[in-house]
């Protein structure tokens, strides 16, 4: 009975605990970074198929909490422009994580992601001049992401950065456009479960359901603590802890696809 709840290690279950109150603390602080350090920090034990689409459950359920309290500082036009992007990109991503060996293009994109954000922590987070350009630019990298690997805030939060944008805007704009995109991402999901059918494992199912109903009261409890956080926190302060996240966040994607390719 025990087994049909929980199939994996004792040991798995208490670090996911960890890394879902840890994660949930940024989330609750920084707007974003839940899903990220999540897979990060579990996908090299698991599948990384139904913890993805947990994390996407999971990011709207966070959203939901946070949404009303943030919507006088929401940025409209990188909102609609990330919303745009993942509308028609995040479909090309769940694509490639159902059907395509993804490691190799993994493996670029975290490279890219890491080479980005420590730039970005050299210049002290000022890059480009906020432009539609750059907003369709992140809303199609985000979008790719968010299907391949849950993480397309990472994406979106990155080169919002580099229009060193207030705090409460960035963090504003990162929690509602989760919001819509992790729902629109699980439609996706249980799509392309349908049409696979009984030829591989699906997105969703029951292990989908272990990993959110498992990592949401941890979640919850450390989003409470980084919402506190927040609230307290120095615009600067918070600057320096985006960029650091990011840098953090693209290192253990790449670390992790590195260890997947040579398991």
């Amino acid at each position: 009975m025990l087994e049909l709840i929980w199939p994996w290690s004792p040991l798995l279950l208490v670090l996911a605990l960890l890394v879902a109150v840890g994660a949930g603390v940024v989330r609750g602080f920084a707007g974003f970074g839940f899903s990220a350090l999540v897979v990060a920090g579990l996908s090299p034990f698991v599948a990384p198929g139904p913890l993805v689409t947990a994390m996407m459950a999971l990011e709207a359920v966070a959203s939901l909490v946070l949404v009303r309290r943030v919507a006088v500082d929401l940025d409209h036009s990188w909102h609609r422009s990330l919303l745009l992007g993942n509308l028609l990109c995040v479909p090309l991503g769940l694509a490639a994580l159902a059907w395509l060996p993804v490691t190799p293009v993994r493996l670029l994109v975290s490279s890219a992601l890491l080479a980005g954000a420590v730039a970005l922590r050299l210049t002290n987070g000022r890059l480009f001049a906020d432009s539609a350009a750059l907003r369709g630019t992140a809303g199609v990298a985000s979008g790719l992401l968010n299907g391949l690997a849950a993480s397309g805030g990472v994406a979106a939060a990155l080169l919002m950065s580099t229009t060193h944008p207030t705090p409460a805007r960035l963090r504003a704009t990162m929690i509602t456009f989760l919001l819509w995109i992790s729902l629109y991402a699980l439609l996706w999901s249980a799509l392309l479960t349908a049409l696979r059918g009984s030829a591989a494992p699906g997105l969703m199912g029951l292990d989908m359901l272990r990993w959110a109903l498992l990592l949401w009261p941890a979640m919850t409890l450390g989003i409470r603590i980084g919402q506190r956080s927040f609230g307290q926190a120095h615009p600067e302060r918070y600057r320096r802890f985006v960029l650091n996240l990011l840098m953090l966040v693209s290192a253990l994607g790449l670390a992790t696809t590195l260890a997947q390719a040579w398991r």
